[in-house]
């Protein structure tokens, strides 16, 4: 567990600032995430002993890295961050970036500096954003429905796509949105918290859409009703659009 110090000695020389932010709770977590830190060398990524600190408005800051003797011969390194939290996925691209399987870090430049000679740029808060997996404990009574994100013609599991689902609510229109993101065999557990379209004809029946994405350009959708399709395993399957 990260340990609180004081925001002065914690925060104000720390390059990067993760904050990050339970999607389904809709608040920042503050306990049970971990980071692990790697600098990129020529050899390949290179793990890094740093530890997260954790300020008192639960950001996850680093403080003290790029600090060094003559930072002004240095120039900036790569680095990258990667996260974990019990029942949960990262998801990576930033807010407003096209989301990319593949991203499985956020990378980060680290400037060097000394009390002397300041780093060349300031760091901003990111929002690392934690997504429900298969794992979630859902609480009793939340609706989900289960299923695989496959490749089209292969058949092949599609790890870590978005899977998400977005609607309006019958009584004051307001909208909603969930997503979650599937594990290293392609499955996934979404839930659905809010009320599906109805039609005057069977009321009853709730009709979702179910949009799952690899990468810009391959994406699967499916349409499921409720609560007839309720038990089933559904299949996505991912296509070049």
């Amino acid at each position: 567990m990260s340990r609180f110090l004081p925001l002065g000695r914690s925060a104000r020389h720390s390059p990067v600032w993760f904050v990050p932010f339970d999607e389904y709770a809709a608040k920042v977590r503050a306990t049970g995430v971990s980071v692990r830190l790697d600098r990129f060398t020529e050899d390949g990524w290179l793990p890094l002993d740093d530890a997260a600190v954790r300020t008192p408005s639960a950001a996850l800051a680093f403080p003290g890295l790029g600090r060094r003797r003559e930072p002004w011969a240095a120039g900036p390194r790569r680095h990258r961050a990667r996260f974990a939290a019990p029942g949960h996925r990262p998801l990576y691209p930033a807010d407003g970036e096209p989301f990319s399987a593949a991203l499985d870090a956020v990378e980060f430049l680290v400037h060097p500096y000394d009390d002397g000679f300041p780093p060349a740029a300031t760091a901003s808060p990111r929002l690392i954003r934690l997504l429900p997996d298969v794992t979630f404990p859902y609480p009793p009574g939340v609706r989900t429905v289960r299923g695989v994100v496959r490749a089209a013609g292969t058949g092949a599991p599609v790890a870590n796509a978005l899977v998400e689902a977005r609607g309006r609510t019958s009584r004051d229109r307001a909208r909603w949105h969930e997503r979650t993101l599937t594990d290293a065999a392609g499955a996934f557990r979404l839930a659905l918290r809010w009320e599906g379209e109805k039609s005057d004809a069977d009321p009853a029946v709730e009709t979702f859409r179910l949009h799952a994405v690899e990468r810009p350009g391959r994406t699967g959708a499916l349409e499921l009703r409720l609560p007839q399709d309720a038990g089933r395993r559904h299949v996505i399957e991912i296509r070049e659009s």
